[in-house]
């Protein structure tokens, strides 16, 4: 095999660009967010359809009225807007660590990361006080669900297709937070200065983009239809 042939291959094998004209790492993680949103898709159909089935469906302006510390007022949604906000504020902090990323700003990368974390151990701890009102103070489980007219039980698939499908969400932004700990960790300690490259944090911040997106349509499901 002569020299020319042995580069050719080389270069043919060796990783680099894609066809697609992004690096190998990022097209990956499109191809697992697509792959992703192919799941949360077909659960939030299965939610639309079994909707359709019953004549009747929980009020989320009833179901969704609390809020911590406020003891029985009625304030519907004002929580998970405060929820959805949180989580909105982590994608701009975000975008911001990226954008520093990109300046190969490394302490600015760790600040912004570190509000990004601490966002979402805000939505998490908010969607766990959610989880627990509505568990013990509502009594709704996945086999039972007492918000229906005259107080009398509702479709059980309520509580089914909540805690599944806002469960699922919530281990995403669960894993989000661990990776957005390892990842600013790792950049504190200059490994991608050393490496001359902050892409991961841009493959990272796909990811914590697309649990931020998922969250929008969750929210329209569930508390706003």
């Amino acid at each position: 095999m002569s020299n020319a042939t042995v580069a050719s291959s080389t270069s043919a094998f060796s990783g680099g660009k894609s066809p697609f004209n992004v690096r190998w790492g990022k097209l990956m993680m499109w191809y697992f967010l697509v792959s992703d949103a192919f799941t949360f898709s077909a659960l939030l159909i299965t939610y639309g359809a079994i909707r359709n089935m019953n004549t009747w469906w929980p009020d989320p302006q009833e179901v969704f009225k609390s809020f911590p510390f406020m003891g029985h007022r009625h304030l519907p949604l004002m929580f998970v807007s405060l929820m959805t906000f949180i989580l909105i504020m982590s994608s701009v902090t975000m975008v911001l660590a990226v954008y520093e990323g990109h300046q190969k700003n490394r302490k600015a990368v760790v600040k912004w990361m570190i509000f990004t974390i601490l966002g979402g151990i805000a939505f998490l701890s908010c969607q766990a006080w959610e989880w627990t009102h509505l568990i013990v103070d509502e009594h709704t489980r996945l086999t039972s669900n007492f918000f229906g007219p005259n107080e009398t039980a509702g479709p059980v698939q309520f509580g089914q297709l909540f805690f599944v499908i806002t469960g699922f969400h919530g281990f995403h932004v669960f894993s989000g937070v661990i990776i957005n700990v390892l990842l600013t960790l790792a950049v504190a300690r200059g490994v991608y200065d050393r490496k001359d490259d902050y892409e991961m944090v841009e493959k990272v911040g796909l990811y914590w983009h697309f649990v931020d997106l998922v969250w929008v349509f969750v929210f329209l499901c569930f508390y706003l239809f």
